[in-house]
């Protein structure tokens, strides 16, 4: 157990730049406080002491926000990163070197006995807001980007991104009907290299990758625009088939100088930002 322990801290110090000295992850790491509870449940639970393990990991869901079944199987050198939100199931079996972001589920998809949730298998990396639910493997050294849905069997050294999840492997070869072939070809040789890779993301939101929810009142915006133009279009059409055809002419403007302004704003900044992403 101490052993273990040694081997959890030390993966710490491998994975989080932030650590700064072992009194520090001993107190204030809630993945290390879940985790040493976790190995103590987990005893008592394979010592048929299940009362005492079910009351001991309430008690470590209620002080660090993790949710670990003491039948979880757990290895080596595991490490939760912030931890707040992980759920880990009863059937759920987690190899060596196995790393979590915050608000990953390693859930099942049936209330039928038996293996129901995930097994991971050595070097998997979860990101942030993960979600894998159901009885299969995840293969070694693969990884989960953030907020993916994952609900089939994910290959060994494979990225799995996306709601639902898609595969992406480093041996994939590069086609040319790619709509962005150099962005594909980046992601194709980087898939090893989570620091580089813009197809795994732990976090969702790199430097390279835009707001989501900018990009997605650009693309509105940039909708309406076209609509209006379509709409002026067929107006000018009917007129020529129908002269008497006239269009309803708004007296009123259909937005204020404030709401203007704040569409022009959005539009800058996205387009700021689309910019700096191609730079």
């Amino acid at each position: 157990m101490l052993k273990w322990l040694k081997e959890d801290i030390q993966a710490v110090f491998a994975r989080d730049p932030a650590a700064r000295n072992t009194f520090e992850v001993l107190t204030t790491y809630p993945g290390i406080h879940a985790l040493i509870m976790h190995r103590v449940a987990h005893e008592l639970w394979v010592k048929e002491c299940k009362t005492s393990a079910r009351l001991l990991s309430s008690f470590s869901r209620f002080s660090t926000g993790i949710e670990i079944h003491p039948g979880a199987k757990i290895g080596k050198r595991f490490f939760i990163d912030h931890g707040m939100g992980v759920v880990i199931g009863e059937t759920a079996e987690i190899g060596d070197d196995v790393t979590l972001y915050h608000g990953v589920t390693l859930g099942g998809t049936t209330w039928n006995t038996g293996k129901r949730h995930p097994t991971l298998e050595d070097g998997v990396v979860v990101g942030a807001g993960a979600k894998v639910l159901g009885p299969f493997t995840v293969g070694k050294n693969a990884k989960v980007g953030s907020n993916a849905v994952v609900t089939k069997a994910v290959p060994a050294d494979t990225t799995a991104v996306g709601n639902p999840a898609r595969f992406i492997n480093k041996d994939q070869p590069k086609t040319q009907d790619a709509p962005c072939p150099d962005t594909a070809n980046i992601r194709i040789n980087n898939i090893g290299n989570t620091e580089q890779n813009p197809a795994f993301q732990a976090y969702a939101a790199t430097q390279d990758v835009t707001d989501p929810m900018l990009e997605g009142m650009r693309v509105l915006l940039e909708r309406l625009a076209q609509n209006e133009k379509r709409m002026n279009h067929l107006c000018q059409r009917l007129s020529l088939i129908d002269p008497t055809f006239k269009p309803q002419q708004d007296t009123e403007k259909p937005y204020s100088e404030e709401e203007l302004k704040i569409i022009e704003d959005v539009r800058r900044e996205c387009e700021a930002q689309s910019n700096e992403s191609k730079a």
